[in-house]
């Protein structure tokens, strides 16, 4: 059975206009559907020191980086069940270890350092990854609205849809209701396209035909770049008054 715990993938980005989603949706009716997720707000609280170290050293594009964060289907309560992920990628592959575990107990053990009573490896991996990082904590809450579907031959290959990404620096609970500052420019989609095996010719061809080409895209890397020139600007008018 497919461990959903583990996964190891390439992952591809395009920034891509609404009728470009219309177009690729089309053509998906024949070889996707929607997955399990379907159409769901998908919340994330992301990690970092007190300076920011992980993001910075992301935002230099080095051959090897990670991050951690945790995530939820939908606002969370207390008791639900969220992920906790770790996220590695090397060169253009995406290594991901998740656990899941009730949102309360995550957060005491990723802010007040109580690990949870498990014995698990994905659990020790998180474990040296904070021992690593010293100071880690939760810095930047970003949601976005999804879309998820999966190929109907290979599952492996799958497809989001992702509109209204939203970040913001404060009330970084799952259990919060999502607002904040957009990130993309209106009626643009960002889509990732995740497989193991590569993408399928047909996507491939329409991809081609309509001139729809992969970029480079970080919601935490754009949230980041965008809280700092606020910072910037008021300092700036602070300096200047």
């Amino acid at each position: 059975m497919k461990n959903t715990n583990i996964f190891k993938r390439v992952e591809q980005k395009y920034l891509i206009t609404k009728q470009e989603q219309k177009i690729l949706l089309d053509a998906m009716k024949e070889h996707m559907q929607e997955d399990e997720h379907g159409r769901s707000t998908v919340i994330s609280i992301y990690f970092d020191t007190q300076s920011n170290l992980l993001i910075r050293r992301s935002m230099q594009k080095p051959a090897y980086k990670e991050k951690l964060r945790i995530r939820s289907y939908g606002i969370a309560t207390h008791d639900s069940k969220i992920f906790i992920e770790l996220k590695k990628k090397y060169k253009s592959v995406v290594y991901k270890r998740r656990i899941s575990m009730p949102e309360k107990e995550a957060m005491d053990y990723l802010i007040n350092g109580n690990r949870p009573d498990k014995n698990s490896q994905i659990l020790n991996e998180i474990d040296y990854f904070i021992k690593i990082n010293q100071g880690i904590t939760s810095k930047m809450y970003i949601s976005c609205d999804r879309e998820a579907y999966f190929d109907m031959e290979d599952d492996n290959f799958r497809i989001t849809f992702d509109t209204n990404i939203m970040w913001r620096q404060d009330k970084l609970s799952l259990c919060e209701c999502p607002y904040g500052t957009q990130i993309l420019k209106d009626g643009m989609v960002l889509m990732e396209m995740k497989s193991v095996n590569g993408l399928p010719l047909w996507m491939t061809d329409i991809l081609t035909k309509n001139h729809i080409y992969k970029t480079s895209f970080s919601k935490y890397g754009n949230a980041y770049k965008m809280a700092k020139e606020i910072k910037d600007m008021k300092t700036l008018i602070l300096k200047a008054s």
